[in-house]
């Protein structure tokens, strides 16, 4: 049976296509690489990718009652597109311009590294 351990952080103000900059270099890395990299980041999608991390190595031992977190690597870590928050800005003529601001949704599960092989 592979130990499954997930976390998802959802709605972030920040952009998918940046946010998946940072979760490219971190996939397939062990946890403890990962938060070394993601540690001195300095990007705002590290922190929330960071956090989420951080989320599952909680969820591993708590739900899983996985103790080695050592042995833990990302097995898979998705950025999708979240809904965008809808602005207006104020424009010449009385008229009024939108604004999109992107959110994502962070998707991470770890397994352990022994049931690799």
């Amino acid at each position: 049976m592979k130990m499954v351990a997930k976390a998802v952080t959802k709605y972030q103000r920040v952009s998918p296509r940046k946010a998946r900059l940072v979760a490219n270099a971190v996939r397939g890395k062990g946890v403890e690489d990962a938060l070394a990299l993601l540690k001195y980041t300095p990007t705002k999608g590290a922190g929330i990718i960071l956090k989420t991390i951080h989320s599952a190595i909680a969820n591993a031992e708590e739900n899983v009652k996985f103790y080695d977190t050592n042995r833990l690597y990302i097995s898979e870590i998705t950025v999708d597109a979240g809904p965008p928050l809808k602005r207006y800005m104020p424009r010449a003529y009385g008229r009024a311009s939108a604004i999109h601001k992107p959110t994502a949704h962070v998707r991470v599960v770890l397994s352990d590294k022994s049931e690799v092989q």
